[in-house]
């Protein structure tokens, strides 16, 4: 993966921790700030508890709202669906 060199400040703390982390790890502050960089931000990519309880509050209200297709149309469709799956070609085994 190609580099880019970036050029950050860091209050005393914040570099005194880099420090004893790359001390610890044995590896350069710099894969020490790229590691942390990465799991910040799969951290900050999930939902929040409220976000989520938000989501599922929608979700549980479709329980209460009437359908919108016959349920013999419901049926037809999801076995037309099995049936693709089945036919040769696919990318992945049928299980």
């Amino acid at each position: 993966m190609a580099s880019v060199k970036a050029t950050f400040v860091l209050n005393e703390e914040s570099a005194r921790k880099l420090t004893l982390a790359a001390e610890r790890t044995g590896k350069p502050k710099s894969e020490v700030v790229r590691e942390a960089i990465i799991e910040y931000s799969d951290r900050t990519d999930r939902l929040t508890d409220e976000e989520r309880d938000r989501m599922l509050a929608e979700i549980e209200s479709w329980e209460h709202e009437p359908p919108t297709r016959p349920q013999h149309e419901v049926d037809a469709e999801l076995e037309e669906l099995r049936r693709v799956r089945r036919l040769p070609g696919r990318l992945t085994p049928v299980e």
